[in-house]
């Protein structure tokens, strides 16, 4: 693959070189350090003129820090002459502050922001002219940039570890713990010729949720929980605790995005789970010593494929449904 660089940010140095080993490259030379002021500045250590740039750098573990960190790198290639920068974002900062919340008073809700759409314009002015992301929270942040957004979906990794690593899948039921995730699990349950059921919920405040609600019918049957990411876990271990009590025989979630801030590791040990399962677009390998639940599905080669496509100027839309893994 000539003329491409791929450079890998401090949030998820392994998801970078996992990257690299499936597109057969080495990981571009960048320094990375912080002033006693704590302000951050990178070096980049080999040439980029004409060259097709990559930058893996998720949104996690010190959110500002990396995302300042990425905006940084990508005006540094950009005036170093680079011929093209694209941001690989596997999981996206600031996607859950997509709109003006409704919640509240109408005064308050006037005055809140929509953070997501800022972080997709400063992206934009530090010289991005291409976006790689996975599993936005909200489709619509795709329409926050005037340049390029491919959002890939973790959807054919999912069905292959749930054929592979679930013996009566053919018996389960996919589950939803949100109305808002329903059209992501009817594509699975279509995928797999199961029924679907969701799970309607009302929060009295963020990361805390009041009443739960079960649509669908769940006896007997192994539960599939599938949601796009997972913060506190208050959601999805409520949502376990519904379907048990519903006659579900096992359960299981499945994310793409693994936050598991506070007490989320305690609450999954202590929950009905079989297995918690996530993709690695977030490290989870500290946090998988603290929770025998945690397994992960590797979408490198999905991130891989999407980069190899778009340097040789080939549809990543294919991805969408089709990937060798």
């Amino acid at each position: 693959m000539p003329n491409i660089v791929l450079f890998s940010g401090s949030s998820h140095h392994d998801l970078s070189q996992r990257v690299a080993d499936r597109l057969g490259l080495e990981l571009g030379k960048v320094v990375t350090k912080k002033f006693s002021n704590q302000e951050t500045s990178v070096e980049i250590g080999e040439s980029v003129r004409g060259e097709d740039v990559y930058i893996i750098q998720s949104g996690c573990g010190e959110i500002n820090d990396n995302l300042m960190e990425l905006l940084i790198m990508i005006n540094a290639c950009k005036i170093a002459s680079s011929s093209r920068v694209t941001a690989v974002i596997p999981c996206f900062p600031y996607a859950r502050q997509d709109k003006k919340d409704k919640k509240g008073s109408v005064e308050r809700w006037s005055r809140a922001p929509i953070s997501a759409k800022l972080v997709a314009n400063m992206l934009s002015v530090a010289g991005a002219d291409h976006i790689i992301t996975m599993d936005l929270h909200a489709s619509q942040i795709q329409g926050f940039f005037d340049i390029p957004v491919d959002n890939l979906y973790a959807e054919p990794a999912v069905l292959q570890w749930i054929k592979e690593n679930i013996p009566e899948w053919r018996n389960c039921i996919i589950v939803s713990p949100d109305a808002g995730g329903a059209k992501r699990v009817t594509s699975i349950a279509d995928r797999l010729n199961v029924e679907f059921a969701l799970i309607h919920k009302e929060r009295k405040k963020a990361n805390e949720v009041d009443r739960m609600v079960l649509v669908g019918d769940v006896k007997d049957r192994v539960a599939i929980l599938v949601d796009d990411m997972a913060d506190t876990c208050g959601t999805i271990c409520h949502a376990a605790e519904k379907l048990v009590s519903a006659g579900a025989t096992k359960v299981y979630a499945i994310l793409t995005h693994g936050i598991f801030s506070g007490p989320a590791l305690s609450r999954i040990n202590n929950a009905s789970f079989e297995a918690v399962v996530v993709t690695n677009t977030i490290p989870q390998e500290e946090k998988m010593k603290h929770c025998p639940k945690i397994q992960f599905i590797d979408i490198s080669m999905i991130l891989a494929e999407a980069i190899r496509r778009t340097h040789n100027g080939e549809s990543v839309s294919y991805l969408f449904s089709h990937v060798p893994l």
